[in-house]
């Protein structure tokens, strides 16, 4: 009746996380689901349908919720989580080094989740390892208890809030309308500027650029390499606001980033541009609609250090991996997208 699902990190990592949360609501259906997550969490999902009931907003807690070293989970954290008498405890948050203990400081009748060879096991557990797609992974999880998904790819619902928010700032968005998204917030999966404006300015449609705060320098060097005009839009939209734009749009074009995972929750096709070992973990599942383009750099552009083996350390370097994509194949990609109609 009560389970607790720990995915405390960024928007695409609970996007990706989301159809194993519809298929325990689903084998549940009369269990509250209460996401131990962080402070966007609550705020997106607040009022929104869905599989999540609850969300219980973690404080930094290392390896956890924060990867900052030193955050030890505040004194009465447990106390006040062991009052809630969850019944499960879902881990799908890592392999478990510092998950796990956390999970298991719970108190649930039952724990499972993920494991690596260096983490304590749950109750049930499925082996953590590098190369797999993050949503089928959680999927292996999920069937611990009898779960299974009814479908692969998530789906959020555009709530009224979400319209209006993006009505008080943009109006009526125009129609044909293509989103290009340039920020990621890894440097090296970002394409250039400049072949992002190339293919927005061969587009021939309504564009606007999006990104955070922290973007602003990147929606503006995409604005100001196009020869057409873009409406930019750095910070001015909340998560739901952004939600509901992309549900306006034909197409986002954009990185292997969270907002490219949340146009297409909401229902718009998109084109992506992934670094193959991120298309294995974080790529589409399926291709009408979604349409990635793969970069196949084996190693560090500048060092050489090889990015293909998860056990060598990251070097210091942050050149675009992403780069060689070339703009034609990305155009072709979007052009076959907004030639057909691929809206559900």
């Amino acid at each position: 009746m009560r389970i607790a699902v720990l995915r405390a990190n960024a928007v695409g990592d609970f996007l990706l996380a989301l159809p194993a949360l519809e298929a325990l609501s689903s084998r549940y259906p009369e269990a509250e689901i209460t996401l131990l997550g962080l402070d966007w969490h609550a705020a997106f999902l607040r009022g929104r349908p869905g599989p999540v009931a609850e969300v219980v907003a973690l404080p930094p807690v290392t390896g956890v919720s924060t990867m900052e070293a030193g955050h030890r989970a505040p004194p009465g954290l447990f106390a006040r989580l062991r009052e809630r008498r969850f019944d499960l405890a879902v881990q799908i948050h890592g392999g478990g080094r510092h998950s796990n203990p956390f999970v298991r400081e719970l108190g649930a009748g039952l724990t499972v989740g993920l494991r690596a060879p260096d983490a304590e096991p749950l109750d049930r557990w499925v082996h953590y390892g590098g190369h797999q797609h993050e949503t089928l992974r959680f999927l292996e999880v999920a069937a611990l208890v009898g779960a299974t998904a009814d479908r692969l790819e998530p789906r959020v619902e555009v709530t009224a809030a979400d319209a209006a928010e993006v009505a008080a700032v943009l109006g009526e968005p125009p129609p044909g309308l293509v989103a290009i998204h340039p920020g990621a917030n890894d440097p090296r999966r970002r394409w250039p500027v400049e072949s992002f404006a190339a293919v927005a300015d061969a587009l021939g449609r309504p564009v606007v650029v999006t990104g955070s705060r922290a973007e602003r320098d990147l929606v503006a060097g995409v604005v100001s390499a196009m020869r057409r005009p873009a409406l930019p839009l750095a910070g001015e939209l909340g998560l739901g606001g952004l939600a509901a734009l992309y549900r306006a749009c034909d197409l986002v074009v954009a990185n292997d980033t969270g907002p490219r995972h949340l146009a297409a929750a909401v229902g718009t096709a998109t084109v992506g541009v992934y670094w193959c070992g991120n298309l294995i973990n974080a790529g589409p599942i399926s291709r009408d609609r979604h349409r990635p383009l793969v970069s196949w750099t084996p190693a560090c552009p500048v060092c050489g250090t090889d990015g293909l083996d998860p056990a060598v350390p990251r070097c210091p370097h942050d050149p675009s991996w992403v780069a060689g994509i070339p703009v034609e194949a990305v155009l072709e990609q979007a052009h076959d997208l907004l030639r057909s109609d691929h809206r559900p």
